[in-house]
């Protein structure tokens, strides 16, 4: 079951098409790092800097060409408690808050860096459909809650002309995205559309919010600045210090794994093309180390502008990295004119990316997919919105691991028979672990049952411990009723791990008459049996 992003050229990229991409990704990357920024309580060009130092690491040495990082709101949520806590150990009133960030950043980007090391990034492949459609759906909602925002003025909703002038921005913009692609695709239709909207208010003095306006209200000065320097950061290096990072290093690092896994895995399905979770870790990781180092806010995957990357043309490195070089050069050279940019085109093309990122496919299956599935994606997207990707994540990849403990614990079934010698088997089916022990012990009738019994697991495994701990209580109450219990047809992995439940729990496999493996013993015991 595929996505269904009709929207998506799977076409293969060019030069051209990750120049122009690039650029459009550096254009909406703008107002999504002040944001960004206002939420974690820090300056506008720390936003900005850490979406060009995301954005041009992960590019570089990303394990998913065409994906884009820079700052998250998942994470900024996660920076403002630090952030005030740090503020609180400042002496004299300074702001120590960043540095505590910076220092959280370089601890995460560790974590992560390890984190792909060691290979840890194929992990994502436990994340089930049902969790991926519920992280697009709920992704899709918070990226259209937050542009909600963009119809506010000093906190206040616009209102009379204003509102209509925006409304009608928004669906100019959304108009030339839709429309063009049907005539030429030469060009990015969301780059036509934020230069097309550019230009009329321009020529046509049209009052409206604009980035520039949009900075001053959240308390900015602009977005000219130089180029990011070197400091480390400047806080007591102590264990108070690390008690206070690690647990924000921890939660910063899980989000931004999570986050950039789950869009790396959207992007593979959008392109029918396959990158590197490991990579991705590891320049993730190495991106938020050199944020900490040069003053940016972290972040990781964002999957609003990898829409509309991937909408754009962009397939390649070069995309990504024209899209942080160009943030870099409006932040040096261009601020004037970035800061002119009308809101309402920025808003028209993360609406549309909205449009393309929720899974409209959700409502056509819901009939035709298991109930639990269809519960799990609705518990992710309700999650994501209420709460977090990560919580959403770990939330919805738990229900779905008990649901299927649950439906295996069921299917374990047991055939009886009884040969000519009187020997009573039982042939078991299915998988015996914790979820199904109960059920494999009601199968038996100790009471009723023959001197001699044999458990054959031909067509079943031994799965963990508690299977094993099922086997031995039952093995004692057959001792106990004075009768002969015999496993056959073992796997070889099987018996290992029988053998090395031996030092945990009472079992013996070898020295114990009436308790062994018994592969190739059901000859002998037969010759017993006629003797």
């Amino acid at each position: 079951m595929k996505f269904e992003f009709s929207f998506i050229d799977k076409k293969q990229g060019s030069i051209k098409d990750d120049i122009l991409s690039g650029l459009t990704v550096s254009l909406a990357l703008v107002p999504e790092a002040v944001a960004f920024a206002f939420v974690a309580g820090v300056s506008p060009v720390v936003g900005l800097y850490g979406a060009f130092m995301m954005g041009l690491i992960t590019s570089i040495f990303g394990g998913r060409p065409g994906m884009i990082s820079g700052a998250t709101g998942a994470m900024a949520v996660v920076m403002v408690s630090l952030i005030q806590q740090g503020n609180a150990l400042g002496q004299n009133g300074e702001s120590a808050g960043l540095q505590y960030l910076f220092a959280a950043l370089i601890l995460a980007g560790i974590i992560q860096f390890l984190f792909g090391v060691f290979k840890l990034g194929k992990f994502i492949r436990l994340v089930p459909h049902s969790v991926m459609m519920g992280f697009v759906n709920g992704l899709a909602i918070v990226i259209f809650l937050s542009q909600l925002n963009m119809f506010k003025s000093g906190g206040e909703w616009l209102s009379g002309t204003s509102m209509y002038i925006m409304l009608a921005l928004v669906a100019t913009t959304m108009a030339i995205m839709y429309l063009l692609p049907k005539l030429s695709k030469a060009i990015p239709a969301a780059l036509v559309g934020i230069l097309v909207v550019t230009a009329v208010v321009i020529f046509g003095h049209i009052e409206t919010e604009t980035v520039k306006s949009f900075i001053l209200s959240g308390g900015g000065t602009g977005i000219k600045a130089g180029l990011p320097n070197f400091n480390v950061p400047i806080i007591p290096f102590n264990l108070e210090t690390f008690k206070l990072i690690l647990p924000f290093s921890l939660i910063l690092a899980a989000v931004g794994l999570i986050e950039s896994l789950m869009t790396l895995s959207l992007v593979d399905e959008l392109t029918e093309t396959r990158g590197s979770g490991n990579r991705e870790c590891v320049a993730q990781g190495a991106a938020n180390i050199v944020n900490g180092f040069f003053g940016g806010m972290g972040g990781c995957a964002m999957i609003g502008q990898s829409i509309i990357n991937i909408k754009s043309g962009g397939r390649g490195r070069l995309s990504g990295i024209v899209a942080a070089l160009s943030l870099l050069a409006f932040i040096l050279f261009a601020s004037t004119y970035i800061e002119m940019i009308p809101i309402a085109a920025l808003v028209g093309v993360m609406f549309m990316v909205v449009i393309g990122t929720f899974a409209w496919s959700s409502f056509k299956i819901i009939n035709k997919i298991p109930v639990a599935d269809l519960l799990v994606i609705i518990l992710v997207t309700t999650l994501t919105v209420i709460f977090d990707l990560a919580i959403a994540v770990i939330a919805g990849v738990i229900v779905s691991a008990l649901v299927f403990a649950w439906e295996n614990a069921t299917r374990i079934r047991a055939r009886k028979k009884i040969d000519e010698h009187g020997i009573k088997h039982y042939e078991i089916f299915g998988p015996l672990f914790f979820g199904s022990t109960a059920l494999f012990q009601s199968k038996f009738d100790i009471h009723n049952d023959p001197d001699e019994v044999i458990i054959d697991f031909k067509e079943s495994r031994i799965m963990d411990q508690s299977a094993i701990e099922a086997i031995n209580k039952l093995t004692e109450r057959y001792q106990k009723a004075g009768k002969t219990i015999h496993l056959r047809h073992l796997s070889r992995d099987c018996i290992k791990l029988v053998k090395k439940a031996e030092k945990i729990c009472v079992v013996n496999v070898l020295e114990d008459p009436n308790y062994f493996v018994a592969i190739d013993n059901y000859n002998k015991l037969l010759k017993q049996k006629q003797g």
